[in-house]
C-alpha cells in the first residue's frame, strides 16, 4: 500500500496466518512466516505480489527472522532438530545451516547493523527465563548481555 493507506494489495490468501513481516533490504521482495501448507514456513514474494517462494519447505515450524544487512542471508528460528535454534540460509532459501545448538530455546535473531553479529533471546541460564545474548554471525562466541530473571527477555533489535 502507499504511505496515505491507498492502493491496499493483498499478496497472500486470508487463512494464511502470516506474520513476522520483514522487506529485504533493497526493498524488492517481502518475507514472512506462513501456514500456507501445514506447518510455519518462511516465503519471499516480491514487493508487487509476483514470485513466492517457499524459503524453507519443510514440516519444521519455521518462524521468527531477520534479512542480514546486505541483504544476501537470512537468520531465523526452527524447531527441525527438536527444540529451538538459530538457522541461517542464504536469501534465496539455499545453504541452511544450524549456528546454536542447546538442549534449551534460542529465538529471534537479529542481525547487527554491519552483518557481524547477532542477538537474540534464550532460556541458557534457566527454564521460562529469557536473557540476551550476542553471539558472532557464524554462531560462535555466544555471551549472555543480560542478567535480569524478573525481567524475562523476548525480543532485541539493533539500533542504527
Amino acid at each position: 500500500m502507499n504511505t496515505d493507506g491507498s492502493n491496499v494489495v493483498q499478496l497472500i490468501g486470508d487463512m494464511a496466518e502470516a506474520a513476522n513481516t520483514a522487506w529485504s533490504p533493497d526493498g524488492s521482495k517481502i518475507a514472512f512466516s506462513a501456514k500456507l501448507s501445514g506447518d510455519h514456513e518462511i516465503y519471499t514474494i516480491n514487493a508487487d505480489g509476483t514470485n513466492l517462494t517457499n524459503l524453507t519447505n519443510g514440516s519444521n515450524h519455521d518462524t521468527e527472522f531477520d534479512w542480514s544487512p546486505d541483504g544476501s542471508k537470512i537468520a531465523f528460528q526452527s524447531v527441525r532438530d527438536g527444540n529451538w535454534e538459530i538457522y541461517v540460509m542464504n536469501a534465496d532459501g539455499s545453504n541452511q545451516t544450524r549456528l546454536t545448538s542447546n538442549s534449551i530455546r534460542d529465538q529471534g535473531p537479529s542481525w547487527s547493523p554491519d552483518g557481524s553479529k547477532m542477538v537474540f533471546y534464550s532460556e541458557r541460564n534457566a527454564i521460562n527465563t529469557f536473557e540476551l545474548y550476542v553471539m558472532d554471525a557464524d554462531g560462535s562466541n555466544a555471551t549472555r548481555i543480560t542478567n535480569n530473571a524478573s525481567f524475562g527477555a523476548v525480543s532485541a533489535d539493533w539500533g542504527p
